[in-house]
């Protein structure tokens, strides 16, 4: 997503319809009806353990639902974003910075395509857009939290998706890198994608995401953030999460992890 890219003529949502993803055949989700509409920009919360990251799972295609159907709404999988948490990434590989940042245009073009000038300078541009300037030739290992952060957003600029789905995009993070971030998902927002976030920084939610769905393995409330983040919706949701029995029998699934 560089520089001059354009705005989508048909912007992109997410449906979901009665969905149940399971891990390790116990629900994580669990009958979760909603959507996420076309242009949106929706932060996912809730407590520890609520179904966050395996909601994001499942949007991304890598988790089938056991129950119900996610309809994908005026785009393709090519057409997807997805960020996990850091810890799910290995940076002990020997790669460089732009070899990271080009393996968001490989996902459209293929692996084969070589590096030529005029991607070149889409990485260039792309690393300048996060504030990583002249990092292109730096190995990936010598990077800070908030410096590698940069570089997997620099990646997803070159993806150019329309559907942006992130898992926890501040967590151990500098403070000055989430504000150059966000400023980054806001205007994804203003270019009409739909940003997909999971977050547990309550006032940040409260300032940068216009909708929210708040999660405890079942939906507790979704839509406006202020109408969602309240009080008693809260309370329900930590109430739920002290009420749940890790050790209660396997669901019966009928699908598993993609």
């Amino acid at each position: 997503m560089e520089n001059g890219s354009p705005i989508p003529d048909d912007p992109a949502g997410l449906s979901l319809r009665d969905v149940t993803l399971c891990y390790r055949r116990h629900p994580a989700v669990h009958h979760l009806t909603g959507c996420f509409a076309a242009g949106s920009l929706t932060a996912v919360v809730g407590p520890n353990g609520a179904g966050k990251t395996t909601l994001l799972k499942g949007l991304a295609g890598l988790m089938r639902p056991t129950e119900g159907g996610i309809v994908r709404q005026g785009f393709g999988q090519c057409e997807m974003a997805y960020l996990p948490q850091q810890a799910e990434i290995d940076r002990a590989f020997p790669m460089m910075v732009s070899d990271v940042v080009a393996m968001g245009h490989w996902r459209r073009v293929g692996i084969l395509r070589p590096v030529d000038a005029p991607l070149r300078e889409r990485i260039r541009d792309a690393l300048a857009a996060v504030g990583l300037d002249g990092f292109s030739r730096r190995p990936i290992a010598s990077l800070s939290a908030g410096q590698f952060q940069r570089v997997l957003f620099a990646r997803m600029l070159l993806q150019d998706a329309s559907v942006i789905l992130l898992d926890e995009p501040f967590n151990a993070i500098d403070a000055r890198t989430t504000a150059d971030l966000l400023a980054l998902i806001r205007r994804w927002h203003g270019e009409r994608r739909t940003v997909i976030a999971v977050l547990h920084d309550i006032d940040q939610v409260r300032e940068n995401f216009p909708e929210t769905l708040l999660l405890a393995r079942e939906r507790i409330a979704w839509g406006p953030t202020s109408d969602v983040l309240t009080a008693e919706n809260r309370l329900r949701a930590r109430g739920m999460a002290e009420a749940w029995n890790e050790s209660a029998a396997p669901c019966d699934s009928r699908g598993q992890v993609a």
